[in-house]
């Protein structure tokens, strides 16, 4: 059954400029649809058309019928002094009807008993047990639970939130209405680590059908299973997720330019042919002349592929210093408070030359407020913070300021720059800031525009310490790999705040992570540290028979002494039962997940722990057979 269909949308906000120009977009019931293309290609506009707010020039949308629709972006209006609790309630509002019309019901059968009152008693009573109306509050408590929406927040005014949490509460409201059809316009946008992991766990077990906008590459892998890309206002189709998206789509390149090539190869060479038979015409052969005139038309009907384009790669990077010394910062003692509230307390680390370290944590635990600190921006309560005499910073904030933002980009890079008129429209192009767009005034660019016109200015800079604050935030994916071909060029120490998996995963070779008040100092990858704080998970939740995540197996079973079939059967053996225990654990899982399917996040521990054992178990067949195939050349 389809679901979505939008056939040939057409929109143009500016005479002669389309955003859409013939998009269609066919959605079965249950499918995972990523809707992607760069900012301003039109993504927005096609969900707000399918919500109704923006109609289509040309074009047709059909939704299923009687398929409710929820936009995540869209905040709806509430009236005046409602709170978090009572527009989540907005969800439950079709269930409350129910509940006052069986009081009513009820009252009305305590003064007369009317067969057709007690028949729409009992019908509607089915009905309100069918859609959960005994179970409102623990459905509630599990949403809100999962997305970091706590009791104080509940109560407090929704007008008085910020947008992002607004956009938080929405997505909670949407998720407790059991809307059929999920648009989700950039959701993790606004949430941590933690709320996103647990949205993803949602839409795993989610019925319906999904269609999601997002930059977040590690979260479009996770959610949605085929991909539609804008481009030049059409839909071009990818049958899988965002990795199978970047392949193909490179693959696709690959096969166009090879067309390309070989077509512009096939016209040099009649090219050349015609250009002989116009010259044996000159010489009197009226013939030749006609084959020639035949074979330019053959040239210009084989003139139909056009040469392939993709997105330059950044050509600058940051200008380093080069350090000296061992210690290129030092945290001592550390602690800082607002009020009543410990953001961290005696937090001690240090930090040497080359370092890539990714600061993790929840919303409000203090990130941001520790970069501050070390930029000199707050003052801790406490402790002290040590940067080598060498050491110089670059710093790219969350929320970019600009002390003249009246200025045009060219002369901003001009008088924060020494450079020349040339040399900034040079730099500010490598940046994609080309053409006229070098002459708006910086107070007109997005957030977006100005995280890279920052950058741009900070390449100029010689640095050893670069501090990225949320680098990636309401970047496309086009300029978070721009940003990332810069920082992957950079050879310097890099500490930065992200929720952007996919960038900590690339960068991160050290892991802090921020919590209740403390910062676990973890050296490895986030692939590495998830894996640990799972097993870490695993061990506190273990049955006596579990296997013992947090020592690696090679140490248990690596050979106490070389040689001796005697000595490689018993490690054979010894490896067997490993594989047989995390063989258990893993059934134990698979119960276990089946009789949490409908608790969230229960399910989403389970599922956490499942993974760390099944990476254990891969580990473990891997040893078995390595030592096993030992002892039959032992023995051959």
């Amino acid at each position: 059954m389809i679901d979505i269909q939008l056939t040939g949308l057409v929109k143009e906000f500016e005479v002669g400029k389309r955003i859409l120009d013939g998009f269609s977009l066919q959605v079965e019931e249950g499918e995972r649809v990523g809707l992607l293309g760069r900012n301003g290609a039109g993504k927005t506009t096609i969900f707000r058309m399918m919500t109704g707010q923006v109609r289509p020039d040309e074009g047709t949308i059909a939704i299923a019928p009687g398929k409710r629709l929820g936009l995540i972006s869209q905040i709806p209006v509430y009236p005046e002094g409602y709170t978090v609790r009572d527009v989540l309630d907005t969800a439950f509002a079709p269930l409350h009807a129910m509940e006052e019309e069986l009081t009513a019901l009820a009252a009305q059968m305590g003064e007369n008993v009317d067969p057709q009152v007690l028949a729409r008693y009992d019908k509607l009573t089915a009905a309100f047990e069918l859609g959960g109306g005994y179970d409102t509050e623990t459905r509630l408590n599990k949403v809100c639970n999962g997305l970091g929406i706590g009791a104080d927040m509940r109560s407090r005014p929704f007008d008085a939130l910020s947008g992002g949490e607004k956009t938080r509460i929405n997505l909670a409201r949407l998720i407790l209405e059991d809307t059929d059809i999920l648009l989700l316009d950039e959701p993790t946008n606004h949430l941590d680590l933690n709320a996103t992991e647990w949205l993803e766990g949602y839409l795993e077990r989610f019925k319906g059908t999904v269609l999601a906008i997002s930059h977040d590459r590690w979260f479009l892998d996770k959610a949605v299973k085929r991909v539609a890309e804008i481009q030049e206002g059409k839909a071009e189709l990818y049958s899988g997720s965002y990795s199978f998206y970047v392949e193909e789509k490179e693959r696709r390149y690959q096969e166009r330019l090879k067309q390309y090539e070989k077509e512009q190869a096939k016209i040099s060479q009649l090219e050349a042919a015609a250009e002989q038979m116009r010259l044996w015409a000159f010489k009197g052969n009226d013939k030749q002349y006609k084959r020639a005139i035949n074979m330019e038309r053959r040239i210009e009907r084989m003139r139909t592929t056009d040469k392939p384009t993709k997105e330059k790669k950044l050509v600058t990077r940051f200008g380093e210093k080069e350090f000296h010394g061992d210690e290129a910062l030092v945290v001592t003692d550390l602690s800082k408070s607002f009020g009543e509230r410990t953001l961290f307390d005696h937090i001690n680390l240090d930090v040497t030359g080359g370092e890539r370290i990714a600061l993790l944590g929840d919303n409000g635990t203090g990130k941001s407020t520790f970069i501050k600190i070390l930029m000199g921006e707050e003052t801790p309560d406490a402790g002290s913070i040590y940067l080598g005499p060498s050491i110089r910073i670059g710093y790219l904030p969350q929320i970019i300021h600009f002390d003249r933002p009246d200025r045009n980009l060219v002369d901003t890079m001009l008088y924060a720059q020494n450079c020349t008129t040339q040399e900034a429209r040079d730099r500010l192009a490598s940046f994609k800031f080309r053409g006229e767009d070098v002459f708006k005034e910086v107070s007109a660019l997005s957030g977006g525009e100005q995280s890279r016109l920052r950058l741009c200015m900070l390449m100029d800079s010689r640095i050893n310490l670069l501090i990225l604050d949320e680098p990636t935030n309401h970047l496309d994916i086009d300029s978070r790999e721009w940003i990332e071909e810069a920082v992957e060029e950079y050879g310097g120490n890099l500490l930065f705040v992200s929720h952007d998996r996919y960038f900590i995963e690339k960068f991160a070779t050290r892991i802090w992570m921020l919590e209740n008040g403390q910062i676990t100092d973890f050296r490895g990858s986030y692939r590495e540290f998830r894996a640990f704080r799972a097993r870490q998970e695993q061990l506190k939740n273990a049955k006596p028979a579990a296997v013992e995540p947090e020592k690696p197996k090679e140490d248990k079973l690596r050979p106490k002494r070389p040689g001796g079939t005697k000595e490689l059967e018993k490690q054979v053996r010894a490896a067997e039962r490993a594989v047989e225990k995390a063989e258990v654990l893993l059934d134990e899982l698979a119960q276990e997940a089946e009789d949490a399917a409908s608790d969230y996040l229960k399910l989403q521990d389970v599922y956490k722990k499942r993974e760390a054992v099944e990476d254990e178990l891969a580990h473990l067949y891997a040893e078995w057979e390595r030592l096993a195939a030992k002892l039959e050349e032992a023995k051959g």
